[in-house]
């Protein structure tokens, strides 16, 4: 699903951004030193980049019913899985490349056991064996790794490591700000037999 309006942030798609390190390095979005940063500074402040729940959820509610094994990549301090919860899905496992996010989201919903936490690598997810999931939901990540060093490869990356997890017949469900013509070169990549189906939705558009 393609955006139409632009987000908030990332400040600009598919161009590299960086931000300084104590020593001086630059860091890009698809580094875990930038998000820990970025985490600190916001103080745990919930954030969801593109959509909320409630403007996704016939489209969720289609591919994933709620009895489905989720995998929500790149999480960060997002509601949409506790509102996910709180309408009837019954796991969701959230991953994201910054501890500092993860230590924060762990400890606001500890008494949540729909609900887990770990701190991971989109582009390597060997912790879980192959077709672990129903349904993989990326609401950003994809576009902020086209932001940062390398993003062709990372890109890349994460879609084979997406295509592994999913079980047969499983969906992804890729909420992007993306040019439709630059991201389907990245889903159609020879290893992964997907039937790409695109919807355009306006930024937190409410749909019923």
């Amino acid at each position: 699903m393609s955006s139409s309006s632009p987000p908030p942030r990332p400040d600009d798609d598919d161009g590299a951004q960086e931000v300084g390190a104590s020593d001086g390095r630059s860091l890009g979005y698809g580094e875990a030193e930038y998000w820990d940063a970025r985490y600190v500074e916001e103080g745990g402040a919930p954030y969801d980049w593109y959509q909320r729940y409630d403007a996704l959820r016939p489209f969720v509610r289609c591919f994933a019913p709620p009895a489905s094994r989720i995998l929500m990549v790149g999480c960060g301090s997002a509601l949409m899985s506790e509102d996910m919860v709180t309408d009837g899905y019954v796991e969701i496992v959230n991953i994201d490349i910054s501890s500092v996010v993860i230590e924060m989201m762990r400890k606001k919903y500890f008494d949540v056991p729909q609900l887990q936490y770990l701190r991971m690598d989109v582009r390597d997810m060997s912790m879980f064996p192959d077709e672990s999931f129903d349904c993989a939901i990326d609401k950003g990540t994809l576009d902020s790794l086209m932001c940062g060093v390398d993003a062709p490869l990372s890109a890349a990356q994460m879609i084979l490591e997406v295509d592994r997890l999913l079980k047969p017949g499983g969906t992804f469900i890729l909420i992007t700000y993306g040019d439709p013509s630059v991201r389907m070169p990245h889903l159609n990549q020879s290893a992964c037999d997907w039937k790409v189906v695109l919807y355009i939705l306006r930024t937190y558009q409410t749909l019923v």
